[in-house]
């Protein structure tokens, strides 16, 4: 029987009511183990709340229930024969960052992109991929040798995947993995984080896989920009969302929290809460009224505008403090993925980039150029296989332009905007150990007096930004930028194992 974690009320009636939907499903996680499904009709239900409500515990204790029931949790790596009478579950992100941020608090998730798509092994590899799962023998004379076999088995004792296992033996993803399919089987059971970035075909593609799924997110984000109007949650029955209320980080005294639920106050004006902002800075070292923006801590933790033309306006400073001319690009510059731009004959290389997290909203910092023309080597955040070279496009936008210049420029391939800034819609899903909000933005916004989905613009723009911050909270009152202290480098990255880079001749 699994023991059951100690839940607030609104936490634990919560919990009964989604107990209740994965028996229908085959799973009984209070006793702990699989059940006849009885054969019930899709159900997809939510689990709401703002930040430090509860949702990641709750969530992270299913999961572990799920496990200890004996359900198989598909990481999107590599997925087994399924055994008769299993039960498979994925917990899933919509980017590699917010994946990431539950991996880091012990939860196995992976991006929907990763389960959406499923790769294809070579044979030989996939013997060795089903012996590490314990379901084969250990194999003999084959693509492998004996002591890269047993370097594989301790590294996935170590990991627990498939991937790092191999390349504990010395090879690449390309060596392995001949490509990607579209999920052909579906799934029994599916988490999703981060659901308030979810737009209705994202939930469609999710449903065609998951008979069962539960949704988790955030009331007071930003609805998706091109989405239909509001999330996708908001649309289901009153019956199938439940609503967390209880702020469990608040024992923690965190004042960040207790800024971001401060907006809930309707009679709450922007003058009234940045004098929250200076109250809370005066009594804590973990918020900050800072005069201008940090370019130290531009090149990893982008500032947050709302509108573009701050965001221009800010990179070119971060750029011209640092000395970079306009046709040039300095190793340790952020930059985020704004897509590929790939013909249908490469298709199977977009898949694999996307895989591999080079999704649209994903964070990297250049290297420097790649082995072939317009390819450049990339270090991205939060991917299984951070360090790759690509062909790509970095476009760095001038304010009042309509083209913008373009320093690194393939024919085609993955196209890079400046990272030093971003905006707070792009940064949803993504969390800084520091974060600086740019107040002056979020000023306009308040006087501008719009609102959606019933609540004040200014408000939702301060919720999302000051709950990106893991730890600290620089909030930026002036429009000016303090020179940086340090030139910019990449000596702070974790070097990925030479085995997992992918190289130039990798690419189209």
């Amino acid at each position: 029987m699994t023991e059951a974690p100690g839940f607030s009320p609104d936490q634990a009636e919560a919990w009964d009511a989604l107990a209740a939907i994965l028996g229908r499903a085959g799973v009984d996680i209070d006793m702990g183990e699989i059940t006849p499904a009885d054969g019930a009709e899709p159900e997809v239900t939510a689990v709401t709340g703002r930040a430090g409500s509860g949702k990641t515990m709750l969530l992270a204790a299913l999961a572990r229930a799920l496990a200890e029931a004996g359900v198989d949790i598909v990481s999107g790596d590599w997925e087994s024969r399924r055994k008769r009478d299993s039960r498979t579950a994925a917990i899933l992100a919509p980017t590699n960052k917010a994946a990431a941020v539950l991996r880091a608090r012990g939860v196995p998730a992976t991006t929907i992109h990763r389960i959406l798509y499923t790769p294809v092994y070579d044979p030989e590899y996939e013997l060795v991929a089903e012996w590490l799962a314990g379901q084969a023998a250990r194999p003999e004379g084959g693509v492998l040798s004996d002591d890269q076999l047993t370097r594989a088995e301790a590294a996935y004792r170590l990991h627990g995947s498939i991937p790092a296992a191999l390349a504990s033996a010395g090879l690449r993803g390309s060596d392995f993995i001949t490509g990607w399919k579209r999920r052909d089987a579906p799934l029994d059971i599916g988490l999703v984080d981060e659901s308030s970035m979810l737009d209705r075909r994202q939930l469609d593609d999710l449903r065609e896989v998951f008979p069962t799924l539960i949704l988790f997110g955030d009331p007071a984000q930003l609805p998706p920009v091109q989405g239909e109007g509001g999330m996708v949650f908001e649309h289901l029955p009153e019956d199938r969302r439940f609503t967390l209320h209880r702020i469990h980080r608040q024992d923690a005294d965190n004042p960040i929290l207790d800024l971001a639920h401060a907006l809930a106050d309707p009679e709450l004006t922007f003058a009234g809460f940045e004098d929250m902002v200076h109250d809370a800075a005066a009594r804590d070292p973990r918020v900050v009224v800072a005069p201008r923006a940090d370019a130290d801590l531009m090149a990893r933790s982008p500032v947050l505008v709302w509108r573009n033309a701050t965001r221009i306006r800010l990179i070119h400073a971060f750029r011209s403090a640092h000395g970079i001319a306009d046709g040039q690009m300095l190793p340790g510059e952020p930059l985020i993925c704004d897509g590929i731009e790939l013909p249908l004959k490469h298709r199977k290389k977009r898949l694999d980039l996307e895989a591999r997290g080079l999704i649209k909203g994903a964070q990297a910092v250049y290297l420097g150029p790649g082995r072939r023309q317009g390819f450049s080597r990339l270090h991205l955040f939060a991917a299984p296989e951070p360090q790759l070279s690509v062909a790509s496009i970095v476009k760095i936008e001038r304010e009042g332009e309509a083209e913008p210049f373009l320093p690194y420029a393939a024919h085609m391939g993955a196209v890079f905007l400046h990272g030093a800034a971003v905006t707070i819609h792009k940064a949803q899903g993504s969390q800084w150990e520091t974060v600086q909000v740019y107040a002056p933005d979020i000023m306009v916004a308040a006087r501008m007096g719009r609102v959606e989905a019933g609540l004040p613009l200014w408000k939702r723009l301060a919720y999302v930004a000051i709950t990106r911050a893991e730890h600290e909270l620089r909030w930026v009152v002036r429009a000016a930028l303090a020179r940086p202290t340090r030139p910019l480098g990449t000596d702070d990255l974790i070097a990925a194992p030479a085995a997992l880079a992918l190289t130039a001749g990798d690419e189209p």
